[in-house]
């Protein structure tokens, strides 16, 4: 059985990253395939209950392999962690079989509170570098997500993702229907409008009072 998962995720890697020349060479270096077979035993141990035991192993495959699985995750087979350093996956995540995940990925929680609180990915979802997907819903299958997108919200199957906070703009190849991504508002843009305003509120008030104290000065040397 531990030999046939580990075919899979080897085959995972050789099929979809151009870099692994053989299954050997795939086996002896690739950072992501071994946060993953490291993260198979830790699994098993925090279902059984030995919660230190998991969290040890799950920190000794972090301190080598630049790659954080919370042992309480569930990863599917064929999932490719490819380069992996910075990845963070929380306790309550899912990762579905034949996921592509790439640096600097978090599949993170929001809030303190128990139960589901990290996102579930479907089958063969693709995540770019530095995304963020953050919250307990669902990624649906086939879904790609950008780099550096920052995903709040349950997407659907075989859709695109892109921005911050993400927006969907494709799906199955098409630009959705019913969907004003013009007018939907940047908390970016926003957040920089409000500190221009009262940078110019604070710019004036300092203006007007050293105005004033110009015209005490005046009035005093008269």
């Amino acid at each position: 059985m531990f030999l046939k998962e580990l075919k899979q995720d080897i085959d995972a890697v050789r099929e979809r990253d151009p870099a692994a020349r053989s299954s050997l060479e795939t086996l002896l270096v690739s950072s992501g395939l071994h946060a993953i077979i490291m993260h198979r035993p830790a699994y098993w141990l925090y279902q059984r209950g030995a919660f230190l035991s998991a969290r040890l192993v799950s920190q000794i495959a972090r301190f080598m392999t630049g790659i954080e699985i919370h042992p309480g995750a569930k990863i599917g087979r064929g999932v490719l962690i490819d380069h992996g350093m910075g990845v963070v996956i929380g306790e309550t995540a899912e990762v579905g079989d034949g996921c592509t995940i790439y640096q600097g990925v978090t599949l993170g929680g929001t809030g303190k509170d128990k139960g589901k609180r990290h996102p579930t990915l479907g089958k063969n979802v693709t995540v770019g570098c530095g995304a963020k997907i953050l919250g307990p819903f669902r990624v649906e299958d086939g879904a790609k997500i950008a780099a550096n997108a920052v995903v709040l919200s349950p997407l659907p199957a075989n859709s695109t993702a892109v921005g911050v906070p993400a927006r969907v703009v494709r799906i199955a190849g098409r630009k959705p229907e019913g969907l004003d991504h013009i007018h939907t508002p940047d908390p970016v843009s926003q957040q920089l409008c409000r500190l221009e305003i009262e940078m110019n509120r604070l710019t004036n008030r300092i203006m007007a009072l050293e105005k004033e104290k110009e015209e005490k000065e005046n009035k005093v040397e008269a």
